[in-house]
């Protein structure tokens, strides 16, 4: 027993490296999905790429992935709509990619659950430092072992280690890699007023938009989740001019 968790420590230690993530690309634009194919694999991720939404489905069947990398536009269903279908069911990290500049095209991306969004044409060094950073924090980190209790609120069970969410009839509830940091911020700071900065550096959540409409954004969604009403939460309220506040009472399972 000793020895498989020295080798699951050793295989988390080498995946934050960046070596043997298995990434796949959803792109149909077959130089792009070239360049950034071979610049993730030089940096010792496994990469596969599909041209559609067909092939993914394909690709996601006979395969588990680490993170997606979704093209907006694309033949048949498009990337915001294949996005929204797999955020349904899985939590897997996807960073969106389009040629759309506009706030609100980011925004819309970030609230159909993207956990991060690029606009071409782009640096293959930036996407790539955006991709390490999104599989760092799925990533399970050995020197976090003392913070790996599952945490009980209101009902609700969040799991740091398998990065799950269960709700109070014990169903699973599927949330972005963002949106898992921030409840987990939440849950460790219960009862304190967090600025947007402070959960900024909690979590980095503010990767794909501007600072504060990203944060807003995540909280959102969250609160469609865990709140009775999302219009009128009770479990994240609100301070004016101060940020974000969780009034459950968090207990350690």
């Amino acid at each position: 027993m000793a020895q498989r968790r020295h080798q699951s420590d050793l295989s988390a230690e080498a995946k934050s490296a960046g070596q043997g993530w298995r990434i796949l690309i959803v792109e149909d634009d077959l130089e792009i999905a070239r360049i950034l194919g071979e610049t993730l694999t030089d940096n010792g991720m496994i990469v596969e790429v599909a041209e559609s939404g067909v092939q993914m489905n394909a690709a996601l069947r006979n395969q588990k992935f680490d993170l997606i990398v979704l093209d907006v536009m694309l033949p048949g269903e498009n990337g915001l709509s294949i996005c929204r279908r797999l955020r349904a069911k899985t939590n897997v990290p996807i960073l969106m990619l389009t040629a759309l500049g506009e706030e609100i095209d980011r925004i819309f991306g970030l609230e159909i659950g993207a956990d991060d969004y690029v606009t071409k044409p782009f640096s293959a060094r930036e996407l790539t430092a955006r991709i390490r950073a999104l599989l760092r924090r799925t990533a399970y980190a050995p020197d976090e072992r003392d913070r790996s209790k599952v945490l009980r609120f209101n009902g609700w069970r969040l799991d740091p280690i398998r990065r799950q969410l269960h709700d109070p009839s014990n169903a699973r509830v599927a949330t972005t890699t963002h949106e898992f940091d921030l409840l987990l911020a939440f849950c460790r700071n219960a009862g304190r007023v967090l600025s947007r900065e402070e959960l900024l550096g909690e979590t980095h959540a503010g990767l794909a938009g501007p600072i504060e409409r990203s944060v807003d954004v995540h909280i959102s969604r969250i609160r469609q989740k865990i709140e009775k009403d999302a219009r009128d939460p009770v479990l994240l309220r609100t301070v004016r001019l101060g940020g974000y506040i969780f009034t459950a009472t968090v207990e350690e399972a």
